[in-house]
């Protein structure tokens, strides 16, 4: 501990002891216990209370029978687990009987501050820490303190009784790290007491007839197997595995997710999912006795192991279909076959789940396309894929809730009325419809994919996150349409769709809900960027309204679609999409856009719009738009003086993006520090570097990232410096750096540059030459100030000295010039 500090802790120990005085915050508090926990982790324990006494006197000081507030008291628990978690603190506290008189009876657990859940939690956490060398687990069967644990996981804080179920989890691992260790046959008797305690525990909490008590015992299990994969789990395994397949014969099952949760932990121990464990006979018996509401995540965890016979998968994936299986029997049309998933009958009990109650509905088929939306993309998933079932219900689903499907059967029927309008079921459809586009389907499967799709565009009921779902659902089917081996263009039968969906898409652009226009812009944008070279797509977009749409939405009301507008437009006007080819009615259209961007970017009150256009301009720039080539030179200097007095910090780091394209298409982009890489042999440049910089300095690059060194938010400058020092890289590397034969004259810039370092900025730098920018890069620090932006913003008074005087400041010990203020 540094000596400064040590001066100032007796006086915070005062003052934590002491009742009277104003309370330090719990932030406090807890960046103290980091610091010591820090100084305990890389020297003695022991050696720091015998220096430093008045720690030891808090801690006793805080046993006085005293209206103690209950934060300091729960420090104090906390700070004494840190100190004794080294055996010899331990063994000298528990010489002054410190340990027993704060953990035992005699300490908080008698006293009213009990009460406090802050001090429950600090008991159960100084524990935790003390716990770590044999001695610390005689204390704990001495003093009682396992009952009060066992005690304690019940508790009304959620975050007590986890804390206690996590502790009862420590114990017992640390009490089997000595003679317990061996092999899967030692046998349970031969534990040591203090595991047979926490075991015996379990056992008859699995007994129990209440519920809580059965929740406890399996989440300590869970909690045990999840962490705790040693040759003595698998004995613990098989002498409670009678206990809890008991729970499976009682009607309804008790705490069914913990127990899916246990059984779960245990196949994926290693270890444990082995036959000769019975865990995998468990698991078939838990998938037949469940509900269906709650053997769904059960199965999804079984499809999920590497390891598992085929029969439980077959089993596990036939529960997780059997809600769509019900939905396909319901509305299947006429006797014959009926689509039904193979391998799936939709049993009874999950037809009497599905159709009785509309929230049991819902959630259970929300739970089930989740699962399988999350089981598409495994590579352990189940072989065969039963794609075109599984497109078959998610289209019913979708049919179902818009109100388009005509089911024959009364259950159809009453599966109808549950469903009609319910947007949870649309969404989570969509989301599984667009999933299964990674998949292929028959034909005539897919063309109902693509009706389904176009009927919730077109639909007036149709919710804006139902539409924005369609709309990406859409394009994935779009991107998985069929199409020649080596050819990424739509084929005629997505582009007879397009030419259905681009009306739809017009009238969505004139929605009077700016989610819908801005889920629409999205939508065009993705399309354009994927296809906009296709003569097809070109045709079909050229001759809708879409374009001039897209453009008049580049004034919408709503900053939000505005920006989209921006991203829309700059995407097909690098396709040349903008308007239709050159008429009278349309002269110098692509000129228009770029001076409409500009005001965008000049004007806009919102930043969303001024950010899109930035990154518009960039891309323009990287790609050698026409309208940027024609005079590259004028375009970056006007976006780069808009830019640079942007309020927005991220206009002006795009801006810095932009003003790195223009310097690396001047210079060269910069070469590879890879040893490995094969580097081409490089030409000497034809011009000396002087002349290579004088289109950066005309366009005043060098003043906008100046500036930017010292902007006041930190990504830009750090920005910038990054930019700088890459140029100077470039002038390192370059073989015709040169020393100037005569200085320039940088006094003027240095200076102007100091006092914008300062917070003046009112005065620009003028124009600057390449000599000028060369010696103002040699002579910045600018490693150094690259180092000092990496910091955080409060580490000069991060320090456990600047910790210690805010604290006592707060009561007045210190001088007010002597607090730090963050």
């Amino acid at each position: 501990m540094d000596p400064e500090c040590s001066q100032l802790l007796p006086a915070l120990c005062a003052v934590l002891a002491d009742p009277r005085q104003p309370m330090a915050d719990d932030t406090c508090l807890e960046k103290l216990l980091d610091w010591f926990k820090t100084i305990t982790e890389a020297g003695s324990s022991l050696l720091l209370l015998q220096e430093n006494p008045c720690l030891v006197e808090l801690l006793c000081h805080v046993l006085k029978p005293q209206d103690l507030s209950s934060r300091v008291l729960s420090f104090s628990l906390r700070l004494t687990g840190v100190f004794a978690a080294q055996e010899d603190c331990f063994q000298y506290l528990q010489q002054g009987e410190l340990l027993p008189r704060l953990f035992g009876e005699a300490g908080p657990l008698g006293g009213a501050a009990w009460t406090a859940p802050t001090v429950r939690s600090g008991w159960i956490q100084g524990l935790r820490s003390l716990a770590q060398h044999p001695s610390a687990l005689h204390f704990l069967a001495d003093c009682g303190a396992v009952d009060t644990i066992f005690s304690l996981q019940g508790d009304s804080s959620l975050f007590v009784a986890s804390a206690a179920g996590q502790l009862l989890v420590h114990i017992l691992s640390l009490s089997m790290r000595g003679p317990a260790e061996g092999p899967p046959g030692l046998q349970a008797d031969d534990w040591p007491a203090c595991a047979q305690k926490i075991v015996g525990h379990i056992e008859e909490s699995l007994r129990s007839t209440a519920a809580p008590q059965i929740t406890q015992a399996l989440n300590v299990l869970t909690t045990t197997f999840g962490h705790c994969h040693d040759p003595w789990t698998q004995v613990l395994w098989v002498q409670l595995h009678p206990l809890v397949a008991a729970l499976l014969e009682k009607d309804p099952v008790p705490a069914a997710h913990s127990l899916v949760d246990l059984l779960l932990s245990v196949a994926r121990s290693p270890g444990l999912s082995s036959s000769s464990c019975g865990l995998w006979e468990t698991l078939a018996q838990t998938l037949s006795h469940l509900s269906p509401t709650q053997a769904g995540l059960l199965a999804l965890g079984i499809l999920k192991l590497q390891d598992c016979p085929q029969a439980l998968r077959a089993q596990a994936f036939a529960v997780l279909l059997q809600p769509l299986a019900c939905v396909l029997k319901a509305t299947a049309q006429g006797p014959g076959p009926s689509g039904l998933l193979d391998s799936t009958s939709a049993d009874s009990v999950t037809a009497d789940i599905l159709l009785p109650s509309k929230a049991a509905c819902v959630g259970l088929l929300c739970r089930t396309l989740a699962h399988l939306e999350l089981l598409l993309p495994l590579p352990q998933r189940p072989c065969p894929w039963p794609q075109a079932p599984l497109l078959g219900a998610a289209v019913t689903l979708l049919q179902l809730c818009g109100g388009s499907g005509s089911p024959a059967s009364d259950e159809g029927r009453q599966l109808c009325t549950l469903l009609l309008g319910c947007v949870r079921v649309q969404r989570a459809a969509l989301d599984f419809l667009g999933t299964l586009s990674q998949e292929t389907g028959p034909p005539e499967l897919v063309t109902q994919v693509f009706a389904v799709l176009l009927e919730y565009l077109r639909s007036p009921d149709s919710s804006p996150t139902v539409l924005k779902k369609a709309f990406q659902a859409t394009f994935r089917w779009l991107l998985s349409s069929p199409r020649t081996p080596g050819c990424s263009d739509l084929d005629s039968h997505a582009l007879l769709f397009l030419r259905e969906l681009l009306p739809v898409l017009q009238k969505r652009l004139c929605s009077p809900c700016w989610e819908v226009r801005d889920s629409g812009l999205e939508f065009l944008t993705q399309m354009t960027r994927r296809w906009g070279g296709q003569a097809g797509f070109r045709h079909a977009l050229l001759a809708s309204e879409v374009p001039r749409l897209t453009e008049q939405l580049l004034r919408d009301p709503e900053s939000y679609v505005r920006a989209s507008a921006v991203t829309a437009m700059g995407q097909l006007s690098s396709q040349g999409l903008c308007v239709p080819p050159a008429s009278p009615e349309h002269p110098g259209g692509q000129q228009s856009l770029l001076g409409e961007l500009l005001h965008i970017l000049s004007t806009d009150s919102e930043g969303f719009p001024r950010r899109a256009v930035m990154q518009v301009f960039t891309q323009w720039l990287r790609d050698s738009h026409a309208d940027v080539v024609g005079d590259t030179e004028q375009f970056v200097a006007g976006v780069l003086q808009v830019a640079g007095q942007d309020l927005d910090w991220e206009v002006r780091a795009q801006g810095l993006e932009l003003a790195l394209v223009f310097l690396e298409q001047t210079l060269g982009p910069p070469r590879s520090h890879c040893p490995y890489a094969v580097t081409p042999p490089v030409a000497a440049p034809a011009s000396p570097l002087t002349q290579a910089l004088q289109p950066l300095c005309r366009v005043r690059l060098f003043e906008f990232a100046f500036r930017a060194l010292f902007d006041c938010d930190r990504p830009v400058a750090q920005k910038s410096c990054d930019l700088l020092l890459l140029l100077r890289a470039k002038m390192a590397s370059s073989s015709s750096l040169q020393e100037p034969r005569s200085s320039p004259d940088v006094a003027s810039v240095e200076a102007a540059l100091q006092r914008w370092r300062a917070g003046d900025q009112a005065q620009p730098l003028g124009d600057l030459e390449p000599e000028v920018v060369l010696a103002v890069l040699r002579s910045m620090d600018l490693e150094g100030l690259r180092g000092a932006l990496a910091e955080s913003s409060d580490h000069v008074e991060k320090s456990p000295q600047s910790l210690l005087q805010d604290m006592l400041a707060t009561v007045g010990i210190l001088g007010e010039n002597e607090a730090d203020c963050y």
